[in-house]
């Protein structure tokens, strides 16, 4: 079928745009719940710190309530918190309202069901056939909310608990910007409860400020506050705190592929990485690869998204892995990307080391790379654009096997990615814009 509502990470839009428009958002929060089993079981919602999660948390409580469900409230929490409130409680799935790392204007929706991880494809498609045929269904506007801030304890209390040792962080001093998201209220407590002194910035959150200039998408801000404090890493978090990217003491930033190596490479020699493999996505650098070749550890490749990464893991039965833009997984720890515990443990190694995090990740050298970004009018199919499969056969004979070429739409926003990986930083920017250039002629916005 046509997916006109979910993405890959859920539905997302400018709030009060469909399907980011109170019938939609019901319409959906409805059919979640009466098809999500048992109905004596609750649904948790939790979300980030946007001026209209408060409104559209609303919306969805009383259509879930109309579907005869109960409805906890966990307030501004980490998307991975609801996820694991969800197997904490028993519930029988979560709802949390989040745009990740876009801006404040754009709101979405994200459902989890009851074993924690995010719903199968299956099930949105289930639910957009509801939504299409059912006409429309009358709820109230408002549902009314009681959040319960003890579920947030909860959440932190098992976070520190997942982590190796007492105070595993004591001695280091870690700077945290909270891109005034979800992770704000409580990154400084839970660092701190770890050992470390921690410092943080972006942690003031007022409803249109999260992610502006701040964040895992403006690593910057990181660089320069870690090297101003002293500190002996950085991380930047994003809009719900389901990812970090980390930066050393020098202000060098350390994206996911990094931080894989950095933990594979731990797992691996503590002999706690099964089948010594990781997952990684198509977008990840080839140099991941080159670096973990040294211990002996594979790398398998799957499509973007980290639905997609967990679903490969859980079929291949391996333990670690994530994408380069910071959301890692560790399913032994958790069934989702969480900002928090990714810096947690990987601060964790870095302390137990004695060292640092530039020593720890020296081993990794990555490819030269480039990532544009089109913004297309419409997604038609890339193998219909007229002159792109020529353009890009042509740019692959010349990389050869010493680079490579990944062309994809986005599956959030409407932009075409074009990514080449080649020896030469300069030749492969030259290639990606006779790439790029066909892409605008023939689908520019």
């Amino acid at each position: 079928m046509t997916r006109r509502l979910f993405g890959t990470d859920g539905m997302r839009a400018v709030f009060g745009t469909r399907p980011l428009d109170r019938p939609t958002v019901q319409a959906v929060g409805y059919w979640f719940a009466r098809l999500s089993g048992d109905g004596a079981r609750p649904i948790i919602l939790g979300g980030d710190t946007r001026g209209s999660r408060t409104e559209i948390a609303g919306w969805l409580a009383a259509a879930i309530r109309a579907a005869g469900r109960e409805v906890r409230s966990a307030g501004v929490v980490p998307t991975p918190a609801v996820a694991w409130l969800v197997t904490e409680l028993g519930a029988a799935g979560g709802v949390v309202v989040s745009a990740s790392h876009n801006p404040y204007t754009d709101n979405g929706v994200k459902l989890i069901g009851a074993d924690g991880f995010k719903v199968d494809p299956s099930i949105e498609d289930s639910i957009e056939r509801r939504v299409a045929g059912q006409g429309s269904v009358g709820y109230d506007r408002d549902g009314v909310l009681e959040d319960e801030p003890e579920l947030a304890d909860r959440y932190l209390e098992h976070l520190a608990a997942s982590l190796r040792g007492n105070r595993p962080l004591a001695g280091l001093r870690i700077a945290v910007d909270a891109a005034n998201g979800a992770g704000a209220p409580y990154a400084e407590r839970f660092f701190t409860s770890l050992g470390a002194d921690c410092v943080v910035t972006c942690d003031q959150p007022d409803g249109r400020n999260i992610n502006l200039d701040c964040g895992s998408t403006c690593t910057e801000r990181i660089a320069a506050f870690a090297r101003a404090t002293g500190s002996d890493l950085g991380v930047a978090l994003d809009g719900d705190a389901d990812r970090a990217v980390l930066c050393d003491h020098q202000g060098r930033i350390c994206d996911g592929d990094v931080l894989l190596y950095v933990w594979a490479t731990d797992l691996a020699a503590r002999g706690a990485l099964p089948g010594r493999r990781i997952v990684a996505t198509t977008m990840s650098n080839m140099g991941l690869e080159k670096a973990l070749e040294v211990g002996k550890v594979g790398v398998l490749r799957c499509g973007v998204g980290d639905r997609e990464v967990v679903e490969v893991m859980r079929r291949e039965g391996v333990r670690l892995g994530g994408e380069q833009s910071g959301h890692l997984v560790d399913l032994e720890l958790g069934t989702t990307g969480d900002g928090l515990l990714t810096a947690a443990a990987v601060a964790t190694i870095v302390a137990a080391s004695g060292g640092s995090l530039a020593e720890l990740a020296a081993g990794f050298r990555r490819f030269p790379q480039t990532l544009r970004n089109v913004r297309v009018r419409e997604k038609q199919p890339l193998e219909s654009v007229p002159g792109l499969s020529e353009a890009v056969a042509s740019v692959e004979r010349e990389l050869g096997s010493s680079g490579r070429v990944l062309l994809r739409y986005s599956g959030t926003e409407a932009l075409a990615r074009v990514m080449i990986e080649g020896p030469d930083q300069n030749r492969i920017e030259e290639l990606c814009a006779s790439i790029t250039s066909v892409l605008e002629a023939e689908l520019g916005a």
